[in-house]
């Protein structure tokens, strides 16, 4: 499963979202989701305890001013990237 994280972590329960996730899944986050993966943050902490593979859309990370605040822990993808995960995965969940 895919699961993209679209919007605010601190603005959403990504509690229930961390239940949903497991093995083999993966977690691209955008937009403004991309700020869970600030390095030393609680909610990259908590993310990284999840069993789901974690991405952040690159031209969202850039598009913020974050390039040097995301932690290297987290796999970017491109567009083109993003394309070839949503091909991977059948179904997709928005958060």
């Amino acid at each position: 499963m895919l699961y993209t994280l679209l919007q605010s972590p601190w603005q959403c329960d990504i509690d229930s979202l961390l239940l949903l996730m497991q093995e083999g899944d993966d977690l691209l986050l955008m937009q403004d989701g991309v700020t869970a993966a600030l390095e030393g943050s609680q909610m990259f902490i908590k993310l990284q305890a999840s069993p789901a593979a974690l991405w952040v859309l690159e031209e969202d990370v850039v598009a913020r001013g974050l390039v040097e605040q995301i932690s290297t822990k987290v796999a970017r993808l491109d567009y083109t990237g993003f394309v070839a995960m949503t091909v991977k995965h059948q179904q997709q969940v928005a958060w």
